[in-house]
């Protein structure tokens, strides 16, 4: 129904299939998914645990680029001054990311990121290993569902958002 350009134009569109994308990568986790009615808030869904506790998150088209899902941690908005740019701190709890490259859904803490998010799926050319956030331990399908407060290989910990 919609051809590649038009696809790649339309950031609504892109952005619509990105919420689709990470709100079924959840539910097929085991978490409720809610979204809230209209455009004007900061997170685009809500999930919820097994314990009830709900979760903001802010939903993100990521992109390959050198070995690196890439992704904005922040919305622009025009005004009479210009562009504006606003961080989400305070508003979510974690960054759902959709990146159509390889077609994987990922969840990543705000905590762990600055205005830009990055998540490394191949090794660097310079053989860098330190200080690398890889993007295995933040795959919604490799997350797995006995993880709550457990810590990752990574050393991430999700406590709560993952149903038990």
């Amino acid at each position: 129904m919609y051809g590649r350009i038009s696809f790649l134009r339309n950031t609504k569109l892109v952005g619509d299939i990105s919420e689709i994308k990470v709100a079924a990568a959840l539910v097929e986790a085991g978490y409720r998914v809610f979204f809230p009615f209209g455009e004007n808030h900061r997170y685009d869904l809500l999930a919820e645990d097994q314990s009830g506790s709900f979760h903001r998150i802010q939903v993100k088209t990521g992109r390959i680029r050198s070995g690196t899902v890439v992704f904005k941690c922040y919305s622009v908005h025009e005004t009479r001054d210009g562009m504006r740019m606003q961080r989400y701190a305070g508003q979510i709890d974690y960054f759902g990311v959709y990146c159509p490259d390889n077609r994987e859904c990922y969840l990543v803490p705000i905590e762990e990121v600055g205005s830009a998010g990055s998540l490394r799926i191949h090794p660097c050319e310079n053989a860098q290993r330190k200080k690398i956030r890889w993007a295995e331990p933040y795959r919604i399908a490799g997350l797995g569902l006995d993880l709550v407060g457990a810590r990752t290989a990574s050393g991430v910990s999700f406590p709560g958002l993952l149903p038990s």
